[in-house]
């Protein structure tokens, strides 16, 4: 059998903690964004590293978010989420990436001005050209909570060559 191809999804949100100055910033696809406030989470919460991570996981069929993500994190105190990203690359066999596609959905930060950023950091840590990794970000026009204010969603989509054993 040739090389074929696949689509793998990844999804995750988090909300805001609307009860906490936080840090001034939150992480989005490795970036620091300006936010009035921070992510409930126990990493960084950033929502893009994870969609991302669990596209990959789609892939591979390793669990690393709510497996090794909570070693990484909860034992050994590594909040980034680039390392749970690196962690699910581990798993990949037989197959590269050729494009990367996120949607976001929120209503604050606003984006824009930050989707170069995050393409870039994305590539680097995937070893991709910048021109195969694709953000768009929307408020979904207010109608779910992420479009309203209340946290960020995003969700992912990974396209794989895949070459059998």
């Amino acid at each position: 059998m040739s090389e074929y191809y696949i689509t793998t999804i990844g999804q995750d949100s988090h909300r805001f903690a609307f009860d906490d100055a936080g840090t001034g910033y939150i992480k989005l696809g490795g970036t620091d964004i300006p936010s009035e406030h921070p992510f409930v989470a126990n990493s960084d919460g950033d929502v893009l590293l994870h969609a991302l991570t669990n596209a990959i996981s789609g892939y591979t069929c390793v669990n690393v978010l709510g497996g090794a993500a909570d070693r990484i994190c909860l034992e050994e105190g590594i909040t980034d989420s680039s390392a749970y990203l690196k962690e699910a690359l581990k798993d990949v066999r037989n197959a590269e990436i050729l494009h990367v596609s996120a949607t976001i959905e929120c209503l604050r930060p606003k984006l824009m001005p930050h989707i170069p950023a995050m393409r870039e950091k994305i590539s680097s840590l995937l070893g991709i050209p910048e021109s195969s990794v694709g953000i768009t970000a929307t408020t979904g026009e207010g109608l779910t909570g992420f479009g309203r204010g209340e946290g960020v969603q995003v969700f992912v989509l990974v396209s794989w060559r895949v070459f059998p054993d």
